[in-house]
């Protein structure tokens, strides 16, 4: 069996790769979050994932989909814009296709 000191040095040396990486910093200020939080959520652990996903580092495959999603809009209002101001041109050569009303 290990020693006592052994475990406590290699806890320690954990710790300190704990700090130096900034995961304690981190785990800390989520856990004060979901503290100071006045309603506390259903699922602390999605609480956890949802606030340490806003300040993970960004995963260069999320942030080119994101572009991607972003661009996508951009083209879909532009569509959309373009088939209204068509639409609208459309109506100048066509009855409207309503139905009449009172009929």
């Amino acid at each position: 069996a290990s020693s006592p000191q052994a475990a406590d040095s290699k806890r320690e040396q954990f710790r300190r790769y704990l700090e130096k990486s900034g995961l304690l910093d981190t785990l800390t200020k989520v856990l004060v979050a979901l503290y100071e939080e006045p309603e506390k959520p259903s699922s602390a652990l999605d609480f956890l994932k949802h606030h340490l996903g806003a300040s993970a580092p960004e995963n260069p495959e999320i942030e080119a989909l994101r572009l991607e999603v972003a661009e996508m809009k951009e083209r879909y209002e532009a569509v959309s814009e373009e088939n209204k101001k068509l639409k609208n041109k459309l109506a100048q050569y066509e009855p409207p296709q309503d139905e009449k009303h009172g009929e």
